[in-house]
């Protein structure tokens, strides 16, 4: 790995006059302040000004380095060292620190596929396992804040992720249920929606529910809680339904899902005067003006909730959790989920605004491992004997997660994630067509080493199982049909007496 970086320290009066004392400092940078953190038995190592010149008020320097002290936190360093002389002597300091041109070369794990491209970077050159960039015009904000090595990782990333395109999820069956006799091979959605029993919503990839529908769901939504959450100690909690992109950043979903989420705007002002003329367009086109609405609101800073658990780690940032309260165990259902699927569209299973109940625990390894087991537990009794369904489970390792760093996670036997899928007669025979998945579980190192949350005495880990009600009602009513003289007596027992609806003519 090799740096040399060009670029230009700003003075705030001129410096001529300190030619020696700056050559001074260089000198004494390069035997020993750039070479801080480098092995001392590797020769030549850490970073070195190769040349410098005055101009007037501006010091221009060429700094090389290897891995060990990059030339961009070499110039940090040496910065804070030129102001130490020079403000008490010279009564001047550094105002900014322009980048010129930053040549890194590096060597990649492997050879990328094709050329890649990133903002930041002016050239990316890729030559067999071999990569060489080039960097202009990054502030000194940048510089401080890692642009320069997040820039090395994402391409990192990027290369990797080319070997994953295309490819399926890894997936290994760890367990099945006997095969149920199924009551008909319809998709319950197509027919619900010829029953009057759901209607598509008002904008695309969401529906309205009924009173049949609706029952339908809030009773899955009671079995879930009753027989899976409530046995097992977990509390409720309720949360807003906007997530800040601070909080998006923290928990990988903003670089993760940016072209799934649907974004929030608010209203530049709320002055009724300032909004009269939107108002009186619409009230004479009945059309909302687009580019009025576009230059009366604010750019998105932060978007609808995608999955309930990334507020709950936030609620916990910086918290120390009691020893005697561990695992913490809490779920929210109260606010709905969205993701733009685009054409991936289908039924009430894949939409664009869904409803899940949302669990997330918190607790030491042991504990979670012990949790995920009864989690397991739970969840079979509830699809063997409430819903008497088809289902199987399987270990995956999603490819985004591959190609991402969470790799490491999956190394661990008892950590990552499993999926609960359910057999659809509509889509085929069972060993030829895709099964829903309809639920899963993961445990995870990630969100309480970046939300800081820390027990008294022990490292503490963090994980979700994700209940779509949607995707729960799918699989229920493909095997067991609309007829509740169909469906087992444990769910009808919670369902209770089919609605009135709804008559229409």
């Amino acid at each position: 790995m090799r740096f040399e970086l060009e670029a230009t320290l700003t003075f705030s009066g001129k410096i001529e006059d300190a030619v020696e004392d700056i050559d001074q400092i260089i000198s004494n940078a390069n035997s020993d302040l750039l070479k801080r953190g480098a092995p001392k038995d590797v020769d030549d190592s850490g970073a070195r000004v190769l040349d410098y010149s005055v101009d007037e008020d501006m010091l221009h320097l060429i700094i090389e380095s290897d891995r060990y002290v990059r030339a961009h936190d070499g110039i940090l360093r040496l910065k804070k060292k030129l102001n130490e002389k020079m403000g008490p002597e010279y009564h001047v300091g550094i105002r900014k620190i322009g980048v010129d041109d930053y040549t890194i070369e590096f060597e990649l794990e492997r050879e990328a596929k094709h050329d890649i491209s990133l903002p930041f970077v002016d050239d990316i050159r890729l030559e067999g396992e071999i990569c060489k960039i080039n960097i202009s015009g990054l502030t000194e904000e940048q510089l401080s804040k890692n642009y320069v090595d997040r820039i090395l990782n994402r391409i990192e990333e990027k290369v990797e992720a080319q070997y994953y395109e295309g490819k399926e999820e890894q997936w290994e069956l760890l367990e099945q249920s006997e095969e149920k006799e199924m009551v008909w091979d319809e998709d319950p959605t197509e027919v619900m929606e010829e029953k009057g029993w759901i209607k598509r919503g008002p904008t695309k990839g969401k529906w309205f529910y009924r009173p049949k529908a609706a029952k339908i769901l809030k009773t899955l939504e009671k079995i879930a809680v009753k027989e899976v959450l409530k046995p097992l100690g977990f509390q409720e909690v309720m949360e807003s339904v906007m997530v800040p992109f601070e909080v998006w950043i923290d928990t990988g979903h903003m670089e993760g899902i940016p072209n799934e989420a649907y974004y929030i705007s608010e209203p530049s002002t709320r002055n009724p005067e300032e909004w009269e003329d939107i108002i009186d367009e619409i009230k004479i086109t009945q059309e909302v003006p687009s580019e009025k609405l576009d230059e009366m609101t604010e750019t998105p800073k932060a978007g609808f909730c995608y999955a309930q658990c990334p507020v709950i780690y936030w609620s916990l940032r910086n918290e120390t959790i009691s020893d005697d309260r561990l695992p913490l165990l809490l779920y929210e259902s109260t606010v709905p989920s969205a993701r733009y699927e685009s054409g991936g569209r289908h039924g009430i299973e894949r939409v664009d605004e869904f409803h899940r109940v949302e669990p997330v625990y918190i607790g030491t390894k042991e504990q979670l491992v012990d949790l995920k087991k009864e989690l397991i537990d739970r969840y079979k009794h509830v699809f063997e004997n409430v819903l008497d369904i088809e289902w199987r489970m399987a270990k995956v390792e999603p490819f985004y997660l591959q190609q991402a760093g969470g790799k490491h996670e999956e190394e661990e036997t008892d950590l990552g994630t499993v999926d609960f899928e359910a057999y659809l007669p509509y889509r085929g025979d069972r060993k030829s067509s895709e099964w829903l998945e309809f639920g899963n579980l993961s445990i995870f190192r990630k969100y309480t080493e970046t939300f800081n949350i820390k027990s008294q005495t022990e490292e503490l880990l963090s994980g979700c199982t994700g209940i779509g009600i949607e995707r729960w009602a799918t699989a229920f009513l493909a095997q067991k049909g609309l007829e509740p003289k169909d469906w087992p007596e444990e769910f009808k027992s919670y369902f209770g007496d089919m609605p009135d609806g709804v008559e229409l003519l």
